[in-house]
């Protein structure tokens, strides 16, 4: 057998509540622009043809509670809360009725984002890679199973900074519904156990500084924290 050059990184995984088990994350999908009101903030209109995405590499996920340093290349880091779909069965060009049974379960993220190197690339019709993967920017919180959440209906979303809420809305503002998002992801990649995707923000996104602590939640699932520490 070759013999690897190095060790190579396990791929993380988050524990499932009220369980002895972790779920190892493969991949992270985020869809973009999938509230209105964030569209409109963010100066762009909203896409109404099919969803978009970015991803961001599985060595990009910290846990919920963590603290991590302020990002380098970055003068403007901004939080933005996401109610995150986690994948349980495999899942290939799918109707939209018959992609649920294939959720494993749901938590609560922070897609946090390099907003100047979003932007400077946004401007220049470039990929979004720099301002949204790099390392430890998907926060991820404790996972709860699907049939401990029920259905997704007009669940609140929200989050705080240093205990003052900056975003606020419900899952039913969503542009882009579950069964339309992992039915229409499904026609471009092979989903599988392993998979989560964080299915967009809403409005009330602004700029995190060193020191400050993030708290976030959706109603029926663990919340998601993070502290951010001094630059490195």
């Amino acid at each position: 057998m070759t013999k690897r050059l190095f060790e190579s990184p396990e791929f993380p995984a988050v524990p499932v509540v009220g369980e002895d088990s972790a779920y190892p994350v493969h991949r992270i999908f985020c869809v973009g622009r999938n509230y209105a009101d964030h569209a409109k903030e963010m100066g762009v209109e909203v896409d109404r043809e099919a969803p978009f995405y970015f991803l961001k590499h599985a060595q990009a996920l910290v846990q919920s509670g963590a603290t991590v340093p302020y990002p380098p290349g970055t003068q403007n880091l901004h939080h933005e809360m996401e109610f995150v779909v986690v994948i349980g069965a495999p899942l290939f060009k799918a109707g939209k009725d018959a992609v649920m049974d294939a959720v494993f379960g749901y938590a609560t993220g922070l897609d946090m984002t390099r907003r100047d190197l979003q932007l400077k690339a946004r401007e220049k019709g470039r990929p979004w890679d720099f301002g949204k993967d790099f390392e430890q920017s998907a926060v991820l919180s404790p996972i709860t199973r699907a049939e401990g959440f029920g259905k997704i209906d007009g669940q609140r979303i929200w989050m705080e900074l240093d205990g003052s809420i900056r975003q606020d809305a419900k899952l039913s503002d969503l542009i882009w519904s579950v069964p339309e998002i992992l039915s229409d992801l499904s026609h471009y990649y092979h989903l599988h156990p392993g998979d989560v995707i964080y299915t967009g923000t809403p409005a009330g996104v602004g700029p995190v500084e060193p020191g400050g602590r993030l708290r976030g939640g959706v109603d029926g699932l663990a919340e998601v924290e993070l502290t951010l520490g001094p630059a490195e």
